[in-house]
């Protein structure tokens, strides 16, 4: 059970509170928050833990879309369980507003007290159901103007044919009714992937994972059939035996291997195992339809080469080259590098390639974190950063220690990484002239989808050649795709 429930701004400022049990104190909210801001200072971390305790009272919190979800307790309670609740509440009110940001929970804060009263009761969940939430709560959402918002980026743009999915199909409610009271029939799918890879310094792929999602939302009315297949040549367990269930027949010779995968409650596997196609009848909202796990090798889409080697009496040089390795009729674009530098750096001085356009440097002082940001990239290309540090004292040890790790955010549209596909999705007709819209995105984060790009996060970590006699260094790039 939890005591309290609150969501703050990035400023601190508190949106919703809700006490349910008065065991904690009211000023838990700020307690909170400046113990996550001073963190650093306080434990020598870059940020807080999810779950941290304070004068005896438990803190559990998630960072959705810049919005800190928080819940306290005093009891020891699970702290999965509580995040698990605190990403589900997060998706519930997701769906009635259309969109997570301060904006919409201002607008809509008499809608979002009554959905957390109907969620939680004295501290113990009832549901998080969108669907069993529709029959108690009745407030209408004042839905956000889509002028409001900011553009998505490319990876929001899902082709379908002819048909461009609309701008705003991502941040609708599934409780508002459209202008003229007549709801838009439609249905989104997103298979969102979370790569992990680690290269050897010689440049070799040592381990390499997906952790992927195939993500509905559903707009359709009377919640009509739905089949979904996938590749038909899908296996799943490596190596001739079946990771999960009791699908014995997959051989594990197929061109996409999953190791393991777990599906939705509503999902029926009838004859998934003979032609890979998931039938089900999706729930309100959005929600998981399948979660796998694949550890069969693939190539990546970007490569990234770090040298750090000392260039004088309290100076060193750091070179960044950055491969796309993708086709070059692919483009990735909003690219930003981040790589934390020795704490004794007090300057540093960037020299692009030539010709380079559209690229930006900075150097936080602060933090002590290199920033490297790229407009677009052209799969094929090559780029290099050449960093110049000075610092304040000479190094006691070697400087690639205590360099890193490094960083990296992108977005690639229309790419993905595991090949899995959506080949087709049925809807079961209620009449001859039944013709929902369909929006499938196969892309390569967010793992819960918060974004409105509907973008995925990929998080790989790398061991880089350096001039360094000393083993080389690891470093981590978290790309959002």
């Amino acid at each position: 059970m939890i005591s309290q429930f609150f969501v703050l701004s990035q400023r601190g400022d508190n949106i919703v509170f809700r006490d349910y049990r008065g065991e904690v104190p009211k000023g838990s909210a700020e307690i909170f928050f400046r113990k996550v801001k001073f963190w650093k200072e306080d434990d020598g971390h870059e940020e807080a833990p999810p779950v941290f305790n304070v004068d005896g009272v438990n803190y559990f919190h998630v960072k959705v879309v810049g919005l800190l979800f928080v819940a306290t307790t005093r009891v020891n309670v699970s702290p999965s369980l509580v995040l698990e609740l605190l990403q589900r509440i997060a998706r519930v009110i997701k769906d009635y507003l259309g969109v997570l940001n301060e904006d919409s929970f201002r607008r809509n804060f008499v809608l979002v007290y009554e959905l957390l009263d109907e969620v939680i009761d004295f501290g113990y969940v009832q549901t998080t159901s969108t669907e069993m939430l529709k029959s108690y709560v009745f407030n209408e959402p004042i839905v956000i103007d889509p002028a409001r918002l900011q553009p998505p980026n490319p990876a929001a743009i899902f082709m379908h044919g002819s048909k461009r999915m609309p701008g705003t199909a991502v941040t609708k409610s599934v409780v508002a009714t459209e202008p003229g009271g007549k709801k838009r029939e439609e249905i989104f799918v997103d298979i969102i992937e979370k790569i992990s890879i680690t290269f050897s310094s010689s440049g070799y792929i040592l381990m390499s994972e997906i952790d992927g999602t195939i993500q509905m939302k559903s707009y359709l009315t009377g919640n009509p059939e739905i089949k979904l297949a996938l590749n038909e040549d899908l296996s799943i367990g490596r190596g001739g035996g079946s990771a999960y269930g009791d699908y014995r027949s997959s051989t594990g010779s197929g061109a996409v291997v999953l190791d393991d995968c777990n599906f939705h409650e509503s999902v029926r596997l009838d004859s998934f195992d003979s032609d890979r196609t998931l039938s089900l009848v999706p729930p309100d909202g959005e929600f998981p339809v399948m979660n796998y796990r694949m550890t069969q090798e693939f190539k990546p889409p970007f490569r990234i080469n770090a040298l750090i080697e000392e260039a004088g009496a309290l100076k060193a040089e750091v070179i960044l080259k950055l491969y796309a390795e993708f086709p070059s009729s692919v483009t990735a674009n909003t690219i930003a590098i981040q790589m934390p530098l020795p704490n004794y750096t007090s300057r540093v001085s960037f020299e692009l390639e030539a010709g380079a356009t559209g690229q930006r440097t900075d150097f936080k002082e602060a933090t002590k974190r290199l920033e490297w940001g790229l407009k677009k990239i052209v799969g094929g290309s090559e780029h290099t950063l050449r960093a110049k540090l000075t610092f304040s004292h000479e190094p006691h040890t070697n400087i690639t220690k205590e360099a890193g790790p490094v960083s990296m955010t992108f977005t690639i549209p229309m790419y993905n990484a595991s090949k899995l596909q959506v080949k087709y999705l049925q809807i079961a007709k209620k009449s001859s002239n039944y013709n929902p819209y369909r929006w499938v995105s196969t892309l390569p984060f967010d793992p819960l989808g918060w974004h409105p790009s509907r973008s995925i996060s990929v998080s790989c970590a790398l061991l880089c050649q350096q001039k360094s006699p000393i083993a080389s260094f690891s470093f981590v790039f978290a790309a959002t795709i």
